[in-house]
């Protein structure tokens, strides 16, 4: 990954605001779920039953919540 995140930091709106800033930046770039993939190696026949499970899990929720109905 070659992007750059920068984040400035004004006077006006603080450090907290700022670091809050960046940690969604680096949310939305992608960096700490690649930054976790990284830290060890796994198996490929692991990454697709981790990723099978994982739609699986998406599929139940939708269904749950289509059966729940509306909210109103």
């Amino acid at each position: 990954m070659s992007t750059t995140i920068r984040v400035e930091i004004e006077d006006r709106s603080g450090l907290e605001r700022s670091l809050r800033k960046f940690k969604k930046l680096c949310e939305s770039y992608g960096v700490v779920k690649e930054y976790r993939s990284r830290q060890e190696h796994k198996k490929p026949s692991v990454k697709t039953k981790e990723k099978t499970e994982a739609a699986e899990k998406r599929r139940k929720k939708t269904t749950f919540k289509a059966k729940r109905g509306p909210k109103i």
